[in-house]
């Protein structure tokens, strides 16, 4: 996979890794133009065999991403309601259901659809200084690409409704106190961390990663027993894999394994 740049979405190419940055300032709001070429890049990610983990992060200092597009509310019918949140969620769920996870590095305020892009991602690294909420019924709307639904899910539905309904934004510490972040770090560092996250990732199986992603994220889904004969039925597909020999011959030689996810 080569760079690629678009006007609001740049693609990078660091071994295993593929590396999106949103690049839309001030404040990287998610209009309509970024999300089509967002869609573009996550496809371009997703097409490369050998990758095997993306980063999400944003440029600039005041936002990881602010927001939508609130200059195209007020004309919204039902109608077109529908198709922006559909567009949106397709989008996000492309990147929620990626085969290979997704690292996002929040460096600042990350509100509304840009807290739902964040909710879609793996696992979240936050910097001190940022802020994330949903304050959208402050403009008599809500959360209308997956937040409702993905922030339940993650902090359960108690604390989910204290957020969305009040719009109460929360500190990097509070939000890792929720839930609704793993890890937070000094300003400045969210993409190194993000970065040392993804490089643990890849040094593993990646199909034992792709399959051990499927497990929790449709096990959670399930009940204990159907989950559970999820999780069999994965680890059995690994049990043939040349990965797994890799692993097992790698550990009994005391060397770091070399997978070919095969």
């Amino acid at each position: 996979m080569q760079n690629k740049s678009w006007a609001f979405i740049n693609l990078e190419r660091e071994g295993p890794l593929a590396i999106l940055t949103i690049e839309n300032p001030p404040v990287n709001v998610l209009t309509d133009g970024v999300l089509n070429e967002l869609d573009l890049a996550i496809e371009a990610a997703l097409s490369v065999e050998d990758v095997r983990a993306i980063i999400l992060k944003a440029s600039g200092e005041k936002a990881f991403v602010a927001g939508a597009d609130i200059g195209q509310f007020p004309t919204l019918t039902k109608q077109t309601g529908i198709e922006l949140v559909e567009k949106g969620k397709k989008i996000f769920d492309r990147l929620a259901d990626a085969r290979v996870p997704v690292i996002c590095a929040i460096n600042s305020l990350a509100l509304g659809a840009g807290l739902e892009l964040a909710l879609a991602c793996d696992i979240r690294v936050a910097e001190e200084g940022s802020k994330l909420g949903l304050p959208e019924t402050g403009l008599g709307i809500l959360p209308g690409y997956s937040g409702t639904q993905r922030l339940s899910r993650l902090v359960g539905p108690g604390k989910a409704k204290e957020l969305v309904l009040t719009g109460e934004l929360l500190s990097a510490k509070e939000a890792y106190e929720t839930g609704l972040v793993e890890r937070v770090v000094p300003n400045g560092e969210s993409f190194a961390e993000a970065k040392s996250i993804a490089e643990k990732i890849v040094a593993k199986g990646p199909v034992a990663i792709a399959n051990a992603k499927k497990a929790i994220d449709r096990g959670f889904e399930m009940t204990l027993e159907e989950g559970q004969k999820l999780e069999t039925q994965l680890f059995s597909e690994l049990c043939e894999t040349e990965d797994m020999q890799e692993g097992v011959k790698a550990f009994k030689e005391k060397r770091n394994p070399v997978f070919q996810g095969k």
